[in-house]
């Protein structure tokens, strides 16, 4: 009787710590993102393009991945970004609209959105895909960027 009352009394001491073990999710994630390493992607969270900080975020653990982009020569970068709203792709920000890469019209990832910057071109999702998905959108940002001038 005694050693069950100890056993009990350990996992009670114990239990509190089960809050700090990962999650399924949280697990899931830091796989994309050691995948998304791997491949030569960062990832950062960033503002979905076209939200304005003072609205609350319409999805919850927007997370962009993105490619570096070699340094232009002499030549600025053009900034754009593209939303895709109910299967629609549209662009947003600043300046004139830019057409859609058509590399990111044939992504079979579900994405958000996508962007380019000075420094770097990557998408916006949720991470709800797996390893693949990540390495495809590895392959499919590769290409994009081989196509900025």
């Amino acid at each position: 009787m005694n050693y069950l009352l100890i056993a009990f009394a350990l996992l009670m001491a114990l239990a509190p710590l089960t809050h700090f073990l990962p999650s399924k999710r949280q697990r899931l994630q830091v796989k994309l993102r050691e995948v998304a390493a791997v491949n030569g992607l960062f990832v950062e969270f960033r503002d979905l393009p076209g939200s304005s900080r003072k609205q609350p975020p319409l999805r919850p653990e927007v997370i962009y991945y993105g490619l570096r982009l070699r340094a232009s020569k002499g030549r600025p970068r053009r900034r754009s970004a593209w939303l895709q709203q109910g299967g629609e792709w549209r662009s947003v920000g600043a300046g004139q609209a830019e057409p859609l890469p058509t590399i990111l019209r044939q992504c079979p990832i579900a994405i958000l959105a996508a962007s380019m910057h000075e420094d770097s071109c990557g998408v916006y999702w949720q991470e709800t895909g797996d390893s693949a998905s990540v390495e495809e959108m590895a392959a499919v940002l590769k290409d994009w960027s081989a196509q900025i001038p």
